[in-house]
């Protein structure tokens, strides 16, 4: 008997379903309360190739609501995305699992999803939905907006020229200072709220059940009942993205130097160029005490900050949401 069996009977999907989604290649952008969900689903359904993306490290926080990371991630600061793809190697070894420990961004937002035919939003920030939003639009590709704060989730799908798209419903990102998880938190029925909506919604898309999907914004409050129900069925001729071809996001327009993450009380910094991470870390050592180092990442103490960098050139400077003050340790310890 097949491992997806009890999927393949049911009715929708059938065997010729399952061989929809065994085709199709997966693009994962962010792997942490959604993201660690989303991915376990697409490997559990068996997805024939999942390219998870993210940026950050496993800290222990995290785990009361990111399934996949243990004590052992977060003690080692191993990135999430190759934290989610050792474990999903042992939930099921037909699926290819590929980590990327990038920042998405614009510039390399168009090669990351080459060969994607769905991609799914596991992100903590407007910025890079609006970036998903644009990349989708512009290359033609499904993909499924998620997201939870304190006791709300919310989805929708997104068919590009068959549906609304975010900027259809959202024209702009919010303004700074609404509430985010570190303001209001999150609680795991939310999150899991989320994951039920995207992966019923990525299983007809990948199944070849487009006709079965709800086009619309749900949104819902599980700690008080409250539910809104807004029509995405339709894609607006004035929308900037899909009716007018827009896209600032993937232009790189609308893009941050620097992100103050969420929940974190961190900045994140990149390179403006070329980085020469062998010389930044010789740096790094020569000024201060190295307290992690591993095949992807090192950090360093410095007074009350700790500074985490990436291979890439790319840094996170815990204790602060003081871009100022992130960019002068960045450019002490870094260059």
């Amino acid at each position: 008997m097949s491992r997806y069996s009890r999927q393949e009977l049911f009715g929708p999907i059938g065997a010729q379903g399952q061989a929809r989604i065994r085709a199709s290649h997966v693009l994962l952008v962010g792997c942490g309360a959604l993201g660690t969900h989303l991915a376990e689903f697409c490997v559990r359904a068996g997805v024939g190739e999942l390219h998870i993306v993210d940026r950050d490290f496993v800290e222990e926080s995290n785990l009361q609501r990111q399934s996949l990371f243990t004590e052992s991630d977060a003690r080692n600061a191993l990135p999430k995305a190759e934290a989610a793809r050792r474990a999903l190697q042992g939930v099921n070894s037909d699926v290819r699992v590929w980590a990327h420990v990038v920042d998405f961004t614009f510039r390399n937002a168009m090669k990351l999803s080459e060969d994607a035919t769905l991609v799914l939003d596991g992100t903590d920030n407007f910025e890079t939905r609006f970036l998903v939003n644009d990349l989708a639009v512009r290359r033609n590709i499904p993909w499924v907006y998620a997201g939870c704060v304190g006791s709300r989730a919310t989805c929708m799908p997104v068919i590009p020229g068959r549906s609304a798209c975010l900027r259809c419903m959202l024209e702009d990102q919010p303004p700074a200072g609404g509430e985010t998880c570190d303001t209001t938190g999150v609680i795991m029925p939310a999150v899991m709220q989320a994951v039920a909506w995207a992966s019923v919604v990525a299983l007809k898309i990948m199944s070849g059940n487009e006709g079965a999907l709800f086009k619309k914004m749900y949104s819902a409050d599980l700690w008080t009942g409250e539910r809104q129900i807004l029509d995405a069925t339709t894609p607006r001729p004035d929308c900037p993205c899909c009716g007018k071809r827009e896209y600032p996001w993937l232009e790189g327009q609308r893009a941050s130097k620097a992100v103050t993450l969420c929940g974190r009380d961190s900045v994140q910094l990149s390179p403006d160029g070329a980085f020469d991470y062998e010389a930044a870390r010789q740096r790094i050592r020569a000024a201060t005490k190295l307290t992690t180092e591993n095949d992807f990442l090192l950090r360093a103490q410095a007074g009350d900050l700790t500074l985490t960098l990436y291979r890439d050139g790319r840094a996170l400077v815990h204790g602060t949401d003081d871009e100022a003050r992130s960019r002068a340790l960045y450019a002490r310890l870094v260059g």
